[in-house]
């Protein structure tokens, strides 16, 4: 007699083993900087094809500009009435005039200092540069930035399909470069460490082995903290498909199938000569539940709650990437 396949609990909720913070097994013997520098070296040699993330696909409205800096190069983006994201120089080729404080009308973006109106195809003096939307980021391509070979679309991560996930991006800004941001998320030895907040138990079970590994990910089995004991297991994996991209991808448990994408834009230097990056962070959720219905029809009240877990990581994890910049360049920061 065959007996029928159990069915999955009704909540992914697991009453996680007790213990304190500092009882919890040290992790620094595994954590090998030399592990991390290499994964890192090899994250950084890939191409992207001076592909940048520039923002949030929200963030590109019909009904006024979006304005950032990436690399030193001032950016507006904006879209025009069929949807489609476009961006170019953010000064005015008139005046100089910042065209992320101007306005968006009948598709085009218009000067407020004179009324210069400028469109998809440009104007002398002032091209748009390519776009790419993926749906839940806008990238831009800048050749004269990233000096290697254009690819014509951004190497993007695979995601849960849009009709069945959340996605929420959150951004975030520190005195360091995208490697310091990289190397962050390929140390996930410290996540029960720095974050016990949200993460209990962490432990790496997979590392890359061998100069040329086939596969370079890093494996982890992690409880994410819910209340109390109470947490969610799953297996994740990290990877880097690019040299400022980092994915977390959820292989086993709750949630199969849904990513963390920590994209490293740089966006120039302050006033005293220290790098700028923005960690611009997408999650993309999903989940076989028939609860997550109900959670994809309240995402507006759902992305908020992603977006302040995101923020509330990535305002220790800056202070890490800060801090490893801060040695890398012998104190000037």
């Amino acid at each position: 007699m065959t007996l029928p396949a159990p069915e999955p609990r009704r909540l992914p909720l697991r009453r996680m083993p007790r213990g304190t913070w500092s009882g919890q097994e040290p992790t620094w013997r595994e954590a090998s900087p030399s592990l991390v520098e290499a994964i890192l070296k090899r994250a950084l040699s890939r191409p992207s094809g001076n592909w940048f993330v520039l923002a949030g696909s929200e963030e590109v409205r019909r009904d006024r500009p979006f304005g950032r800096m990436v690399a030193g190069t001032e950016l507006v983006a904006w879209r025009t009435p069929d949807g489609i994201a476009h961006a170019g120089p953010g000064a005015c080729p008139h005046m100089g005039a910042p065209l992320c404080r101007g306005a968006v009308a009948k598709g085009s973006l218009v000067c407020r200092w004179h009324g210069l109106a400028l469109g998809p195809d440009g104007f002398p003096g002032w091209s748009p540069y390519p776009v790419h939307d993926d749906g839940v980021l806008v990238w831009v391509r800048l050749d004269h930035v990233g000096g290697e070979e254009p690819l014509e679309t951004p190497i993007v991560p695979e995601r849960p399909e849009r009709a069945i996930r959340i996605a929420a991006v959150e951004s975030m800004a520190g005195r360091c470069e995208p490697e310091d941001v990289v190397a962050n998320r390929l140390d996930p030895w410290h996540g029960s460490w720095f974050h016990p907040y949200s993460f209990v138990g962490l432990k790496v079970t997979e590392v890359p082995e061998g100069p040329a590994p086939e596969q370079d990910r890093l494996v982890v089995d992690v409880g994410f903290k819910v209340a109390g004991r109470w947490g969610v297991p799953v297996r994740a994996e990290f990877t880097c498909p690019e040299p400022r991209t980092v994915v977390m991808r959820i292989i086993e448990g709750e949630g199969r199938g849904s990513v963390v994408e920590t994209h490293a834009t740089p966006l120039g230097v302050d006033e005293r000569g220290v790098p700028r990056t923005a960690v611009i962070e997408a999650i993309v959720a999903s989940s076989e539940r028939v609860g997550f219905a109900p959670a994809r029809r309240a995402a507006r009240v759902v992305r908020p709650v992603m977006r302040m877990a995101a923020r509330r990581l990535w305002r220790d994890d800056l202070a890490y990437a800060e801090r490893r910049y801060l040695l890398r360049s012998g104190g000037r920061g």
